[in-house]
């Protein structure tokens, strides 16, 4: 062997001792969460938000469950089906099919892994938005193995995905079945078991909510560490507590304290555009011998209210003023113009009707807290004759009293979760509907018929069909597409505004940073 050749070997040698011991040294570790950051909440915390099971036809509870759970897919950045849980999903050629494949690496916080037989717990038990129609459509659920699962349904339905992947339900998000039988329902809501990428810390309801990151969250370790949630109704509080370096995230400003967070150079104000529209509901309008039964009483309501006033006072002008409850960007969405501000119009639609001096309307329920909104509403209902009394509630309690029917006179509803038009309309109009007081039989056939449409085209007729309809009858008087203003504070270097499009909240949470000191 010459003298070169050894030199040869040598240096191979020496090569491949450096390549063995560089594969020794362990990869660096993404760096471990730090900080706290803290929202100032404009609601009062709500047990329920904690179980995916009872997730409401609003947005609300997911600024909760993005937190502590995981789905089997959900809206991300990169789109509304996002697979979470699962790696992956797809559906058979006829339509009958979906079947989802989960992560070998998702895990509950007990360190239990997500399985197949979750998944299919977590559905049947599921009873929120949504929950009748989507079990009226399944057939059944296969465990294929502990990682696959599949979706059998009676018939195809387009929307399947849309229902179960999006916020317009919380069916897809998974609990641990174990760990919920064990404790119970109301075990859970006291002690809940996510896959998310925070866990819970502690819960004191309607007061604060706190939750540290989770080490190992499949998709990326939080950067940070703790997330606290207080609940502040009254927003000169949250803009206080913004100002003062108290919380670091604020939601729902409006009027003088929005333009005042949007003057200080330390803040920012972030007009959050969520696929939410303010309306007034007329749940009344189903009894015969109520005033808002006649078209002329609900239609003079409409005409009565001046929307670009109400904007400008509440969201700087930043909403869109409408004549649909379903958000434009929404697919299959049929735009109306608003209603122009006309009150006297409306006082002679009024004496039409039998009403030339006006009526005692009943209850005015604002939605919770859009209190100062209202206030205003009603006020433009007052001018005209439709003389209401201001009833104000706690959120959880307003959306239970109006899911379970017992509201009356005049409701203002919102909702900014996500889908298409046939998920918006499901919960208002529909017989199955979580807060559809009544029903229009021509309404009601056409959306079933829609749900059978494979087309597109004869799909998005009927859809259409529906909106005019209710258009024509003034069933709502909708108001304006919501800007949602927040206040971000100093210490925020990514508040996940509009990361997931269109989500009015912080998300994902694993993506949240705040400045280095």
């Amino acid at each position: 062997m010459t003298r070169a050749t050894i030199h040869r070997l040598l240096i191979i040698g020496l090569l491949l001792l450096s390549g063995g011991l560089v594969s020794l040294v362990p990869r660096a570790a993404e760096a471990a969460p730090e900080g706290t950051m803290t929202w100032g909440l404009h609601v009062t915390l709500a047990s329920r938000w904690l179980d995916p099971a009872e997730t409401e036809a609003l947005i609300t509870p997911f600024m909760v469950l993005y937190a502590i759970h995981d789905a089997v897919v959900k809206p991300m950045p990169a789109g509304p089906n996002t697979p979470s849980l699962a790696e992956s999903w797809s559906v058979s050629k006829d339509g009958l099919v979906y079947e989802f494949v989960l992560r070998k690496t998702a895990k509950f916080h007990n360190g239990e892994p997500v399985t197949a037989e979750d998944v299919k717990f977590s559905f049947e038990r599921y009873k929120g938005a949504a929950a009748k129609l989507l079990k009226d459509k399944v057939a059944s659920i296969q465990i294929v193995d502990p990682r696959r699962v599949r979706f059998h349904l009676k018939e195809p339905w387009p929307d399947f995905m849309t229902f179960y992947g999006t916020s317009a339900s919380g069916a897809a998000w998974v609990v641990p079945k174990k760990y919920v039988q064990q404790v119970g329902d109301d075990g859970f809501k006291k002690a809940p078991v996510g896959a998310g990428p925070y866990r819970v810390v502690s819960f004191t309801p309607g007061v604060e909510l706190v939750m540290e990151a989770v080490d190992g969250y499949w998709r990326k370790t939080p950067s940070v560490k703790r997330l606290v949630f207080r609940s502040m109704p009254e927003e000169a509080t949250r803009g206080a507590a913004l100002k003062r370096g108290e919380v670091d995230i604020v939601y729902l400003l409006s009027g003088p304290i929005a333009e005042e967070v949007k003057r200080t150079p330390s803040l920012k104000l972030v007009p959050s555009q969520p696929p939410g529209v303010f309306w007034l509901d007329f749940p009344d309008q189903w009894d015969p011998k109520s005033p808002w039964h006649d078209r002329r009483v609900r239609l003079a309501a409409s005409l009565a209210i001046d929307r670009q006033a109400v904007n400008q006072a509440e969201t700087l002008g930043f909403s869109r003023p409408t004549g649909s409850i379903i958000p434009r960007i929404f697919e299959y969405a049929l735009p109306f113009d608003p209603p122009p501000h006309d009150p006297k119009r409306a006082r002679q639609l009024l004496a039409e009707a039998g009403y030339p001096n006006g009526f005692d309307a009943g209850d005015f329920y604002p939605f919770p807290p859009y209190i100062s909104m209202g206030e205003a509403l009603a006020g433009y209902l007052q001018a005209v004759g439709i003389r209401a009394k201001i009833k104000t509630m706690e959120r959880a309690a307003f959306l239970t009293a109006w899911r379970e029917k017992k509201l009356r006179g005049v409701v203002v509803g919102i909702t900014g979760a996500a889908g298409n038009a046939a998920t918006r309309l499901e919960a208002y109009v529909t017989r199955g509907g979580i807060y559809s007081y009544g029903v229009i039989p021509e309404v009601e056939d056409l959306f079933q018929r829609q749900a059978r449409e494979p087309n597109r085209a004869r799909r998005e007729a009927l859809l259409h069909q529906i909106q005019k309809i209710l258009h024509e009858r003034v069933m709502h008087a909708p108001i304006y597409e919501l800007a949602f203003l927040w206040g971000v504070g100093p210490r925020v270097e990514e508040s996940g505004a509009d990361l997931i499009k269109p989500y009015p909240y912080s998300a994902p949470y694993e993506d949240l940073r705040l400045k280095k000191p």
